[in-house]
């Protein structure tokens, strides 16, 4: 079965930085897409960044943009989200995704951590 699993999060002052990291473990084929999303508390979830496995094409939501690095290690199965100058805003919970295909022969489906809680706060 597949896995992803998210560390790093925590508590950080504003305008501090944190590394969110993400492995991919289990019976994995191929990676797609790899992406961070996160979840403030009453908010839809939405998509903060997102890198080709194969290329390391990029693309960030406008919010964090300028403020937030996407990164992949192919061999780790590994994708992290290095964010500085972190502001209020950013507090919630981030959550790892990729599409991921488990043979050959089978598609890609989404694969979600479980989540990570960031908290920018003074």
């Amino acid at each position: 079965q597949v896995q992803l699993v998210e560390s790093g999060g925590g508590l950080v002052q504003p305008g501090g930085s944190l590394r969110l990291s993400c492995a991919a473990s289990g019976s994995i084929f191929r990676i797609s897409n790899m992406g961070w999303y996160r979840q403030a508390p009453g908010k839809q979830r939405e998509l903060v960044a997102v890198i080709t496995v194969i290329t390391g094409s990029t693309n960030y939501a406008d919010s964090v943009k300028g403020r937030f690095t996407i990164s992949r290690d192919n061999a780790k199965k590994m994708v992290y989200l290095q964010m500085n100058s972190l502001k209020p805003e950013d507090t919630a919970v981030y959550y790892c995704n990729g599409d991921i295909a488990e043979t050959s022969t089978g598609g890609y489906r989404k694969v979600w951590g479980q989540g990570t809680l960031v908290t920018v706060s003074s």
